[in-house]
């Protein structure tokens, strides 16, 4: 059977898999969940990948950037206290308009994310 588990963001190791950009995460059998801080002027490309992400903006400014299907490209401003769903393989880019911390929700759940690939390219 299963434990539950507590953490504590603050005492968890912090990654910087990109410039202007830090983060903690906890990984799950099924899903996982990133505590990120942005930095303004962050900007991750654009990219898309299979897990379906919530990205939950508690204090800042992100502008994401996703294509529909007939290739053109749509504009979310997501601010604190608004969450932005990303469904699987939706392509998607953002940039950090003021310093923005945000809480991404991830399913299923991925060693790499977009930063990830963003940094490695």
């Amino acid at each position: 059977m299963s434990q539950a588990v507590s953490y504590v963001w603050n005492q968890l190791p912090i990654d910087t898999p990109m410039e202007l950009l830090s983060r903690r995460r906890i990984m799950g059998e099924k899903m996982m969940i990133s505590e990120i801080t942005l930095y303004q002027g962050c900007e991750v490309p654009l990219h898309s990948h299979e897990n379906e992400q919530f990205s939950c903006v508690l204090k800042g400014w992100l502008r994401f950037t996703t294509q529909l299907p007939d290739g053109t490209m749509k504009q979310h401003d997501v601010r604190g206290g608004e969450v932005l769903h990303l469904p699987s393989h939706v392509p998607h880019s953002v940039v950090a308009m003021e310093e923005t911390v945000v809480l991404d929700l991830f399913s299923p759940p991925s060693a790499t994310t977009g930063i990830d690939r963003a940094h490695s390219s």
